[in-house]
């Protein structure tokens, strides 16, 4: 089925947000896993797996709609250089993404393209869902200290 061409073209926006969200949280579990933080690097890993279903989603759309993927395309990554850091970074770029899939949800509806509109907004709970953990999490590091949130990390 021919697709709008404006619609590809936010679903390949979001396709380089969801890679480039992968190589983030890649980074960040195994910097976690290399200091002995072992729930950290279970739930960072977990969303980086969240993000590779979302952009294998993102794909088969593109291609539903007869257009072309473009997966060498990555936006900055934030790598942070401790833990407080990481959460910091990865809730930027989870608001961004937040962001990005309210406004082509609304972009999809316009164009009659509801099929999309669909996915994204299952997308779009789903980082609903990563920015309420992370805020968890920084909210945690504020009520106990960092020092005694870290301890809690390494079971």
């Amino acid at each position: 089925m021919k697709g709008n061409s404006k619609v590809i073209t936010r679903l390949n926006a979001r396709l380089a947000e969801e890679l480039t969200a992968i190589n983030q949280y890649i980074v960040h579990s195994e910097m976690c896993a290399n200091w002995g933080y072992k729930k950290l690097h279970e739930a960072i890993e977990k969303r980086a797996k969240d993000e590779m279903k979302h952009a294998e989603i993102l794909i088969a759309r593109i291609l539903f709609l007869e257009g072309r993927p473009i997966v060498s395309k990555l936006v900055e990554l934030k790598i942070g250089a401790a833990v407080e850091a990481q959460h910091k970074n990865d809730w930027a770029a989870e608001d961004g993404a937040v962001k990005a899939y309210n406004d082509d949800v609304r972009f999809a509806a316009e164009v009659g393209d509801n099929g999309s509109r669909d996915l994204l907004e299952s997308i779009l709970k789903e980082e609903e869902d990563h920015i309420d953990w992370i805020e968890a999490q920084l909210d945690q590091i504020a009520q106990m200290g960092i020092q005694n949130y870290l301890v809690e990390q390494t079971d």
